[in-house]
């Protein structure tokens, strides 16, 4: 199993929140750290890990580091 460290983050257009890509950081301060400064110049930010078992492509819940803004309803959960 390895770590993976995501920063998500969404910008509001009209009335919807899109998703910009995904951006992977190899570790969870690196993550929280982009989460930060993405954080005043988007509607929402993100900040997660997850387990990944790469030989069997299998993914655990995620677990949320850091987030500002808003989400999308539901996101992160299962």
């Amino acid at each position: 199993m390895v770590t993976a460290y995501i920063v998500q983050s969404f910008q509001l257009k009209g009335r919807k929140l899109v998703a910009d890509p995904p951006q992977p950081k190899k570790t969870a301060a690196a993550a929280i750290d982009l989460a930060e400064r993405l954080g005043p110049s988007r509607s929402g930010v993100a900040a997660f890990s997850q387990e990944v078992d790469i030989e069997t492509d299998c993914y655990d819940e995620p677990r949320l580091l850091f987030s500002t803004g808003d989400l999308p309803p539901g996101f992160l959960e299962g």
